[in-house]
């Protein structure tokens, strides 16, 4: 299962394209419409982009002054203090925020931090290059497409007491994208599911007993392990064998949704809605509802038997000392991937949607995304803010009150929109909702497009039926030339060899 995951993950990335692609084919759409190029792209601004400290919670606080206030750092963190460029006020400032996280760091990792600090700062200048923070806000305010589209409406029909109609069909564009969508219609809901079962399997959250698919199959041998050492391996071997399957999964659920909504937005719309339907939301929170510092950090990894060094070099005897050595890297990228990807489906499930903005507040997810910032890594923290600052209008004057540093670190790196009061609760948008209104209401418009575009004959159940013996007699018929030519042979096997009870029919009509 893995290996068809991985593959299918690899076959959209070659079929459709990466991120970058996706870039190139968004300006190129913009291009054609004759629209201004895109001032930004999001992965170049978060590539610049530095980690904030995350907020202490209380009861951090009390446990850090009974530990006497020592000064641990996380892995992540490291590669934010590296700056030798940073003045030593500056520098002094971060330490004494620092001294406030709670740090989930075990003692070899201590280690090496204090290795890498104790390093002159000279040293630090020759080897590391220099990072060049910009300052201000790093994204530009914009305004929603359709908020200017309601503006311009309202003061049309104000004004001059116009309204404009609806445009005509639109030519589709043959694309990969179109094409795959066309082929995945009728099974995108099992697709989905599908996907997201494999998912909640390999979630480090689940128990064993209420897997519902076995996903390791692939890995368990026939006879289980015997010696410490071999159960040791295969453990290593289970926890890597889910990581990958989270990994490709996330991905491949990402690539579809940006592909689809930069297709069309119905397309998006249409994925995204079964990915609700099949209860994805609460999932990915019940996946983060863990020590994800822990997750993040995990090496799952025997580095003499990963590849190249099993093809390079001969494989070693295995020792207790090897499997416990793993690799070098002070993170799990794989994981730290996997996590990025569910918070960006996350944030585009929950966009703009105030049905699903209510299932965050409902499921309480504002505890489980604030313990996720302690991840210092920016694009992490960037994911976990928007979803913080979709719900901040929900969650009442009392967090917010006591949240100030989260809202000022959604001020700092989360694109602000003109017309959008997030940080206050009196917008209409925060008042009661008909939810179920809303949804139904897009899934109305998601299967009018579906029938429009991808219906073969859409108004056939509603052309009129000429009722007319007359009428019908009456009309001219073009029939084939085929036709024609064996007219005869028609009436004959149709027409003569068949006996016509005359009487029969003269009774009933």
């Amino acid at each position: 299962m893995k290996k068809v995951l991985l593959l299918l993950w690899k076959v959209l990335l070659f079929t459709l394209g990466g991120f970058s692609e996706l870039q190139r084919m968004k300006e190129q759409k913009r291009a054609d419409l004759s629209l201004p190029s895109l001032s930004e792209d999001s992965i170049q601004v978060m590539k610049n982009m530095k980690a904030t400290t995350p907020p202490s919670y209380g009861i951090e606080l009390g446990e850090q002054q009974k530990r006497g206030r020592r000064s641990r750092r996380d892995s992540l963190d490291l590669y934010n203090e590296k700056d030798p460029f940073k003045s030593d006020e500056s520098t002094g400032a971060e330490e004494e925020e620092n001294e406030d996280s709670e740090n989930m760091m075990d003692a070899e990792s201590d280690m090496q931090e204090r290795e890498l600090m104790s390093q002159p700062l000279s040293a630090l200048r020759n080897n590391t290059e220099k990072i060049c923070f910009p300052k201000g806000l790093p994204w530009a305010p914009k305004v929603r497409q359709t908020d200017i589209e309601d503006f311009l409406d309202m003061s049309r029909n104000k004004f001059i007491g116009f309204t404009l109609g609806q445009c005509g069909e639109e030519d589709v564009e043959e694309t990969a994208t179109e094409c795959l969508f066309r082929a995945m219609l009728v099974n995108i809901p099992q697709y989905m599911i599908a996907l997201l079962k494999i998912l909640l399997a390999a979630a480090p959250t689940s128990k064993a007993k209420t897997d519902s698919i076995n996903i390791l199959a692939d890995i368990l041998p026939e006879e289980m392990p015997v010696t410490v050492l071999q159960s040791m391996k295969l453990g290593i071997d289970v926890n890597r064998h889910k990581e990958i399957i989270v990994k490709s999964v996330s991905a491949l659920v990402v690539l579809l949704l940006k592909h689809f909504k930069l297709n069309h937005i119905y397309q998006f719309e249409y994925v995204s809605q079964h990915l609700v339907f099949a209860n994805c939301i609460p999932l990915i929170l019940k996946f983060f509802n863990q020590n994800i510092m822990s997750y993040i950090c995990a090496k799952n990894s025997i580095s003499i038997l990963d590849f190249p060094s099993c093809v390079v070099h001969e494989l070693p005897e295995l020792t207790a000392e090897s499997l416990e050595s793993g690799d070098n890297n002070q993170f799990c990228w794989r994981n730290l991937f996997s996590c990025i990807n569910l918070l960006r489906i996350l944030n585009k499930l929950t966009k703009w949607k105030h049905s699903r903005t209510m299932m965050l507040v409902v499921f309480k997810s504002a505890p489980i995304l604030k313990r996720a910032l302690k991840v210092k890594q920016a694009m992490m923290q960037l994911y976990v803010l928007k979803l913080l600052k979709l719900q901040t209008k929900y969650l009442g004057r009392q967090w917010r009150k006591s949240n100030m540093k989260t809202i000022s670190a959604i001020y700092q790196m989360v694109r602000h929109r003109m017309n959008d009061d997030w940080a206050y609760g009196n917008d209409i948008d925060a008042r009661p909702w008909d939810f179920q209104a809303e949804e139904c209401t897009l899934r109305g418009n998601i299967e009018s497009f579906n029938n429009r575009r991808y219906e073969k004959n859409p108004n056939w159940e509603f052309s009129p039926v000429d009722n007319c013996l007359q009428s019908v007699m009456g009309q001219n018929l073009q029939l084939p030339e085929d036709f024609h030519c064996t007219y005869e042979l028609w009436l004959e096997r149709e027409v003569f060899s068949n006996p016509i009870q005359w009487e029969d029919l003269l009774q009933y009509s």
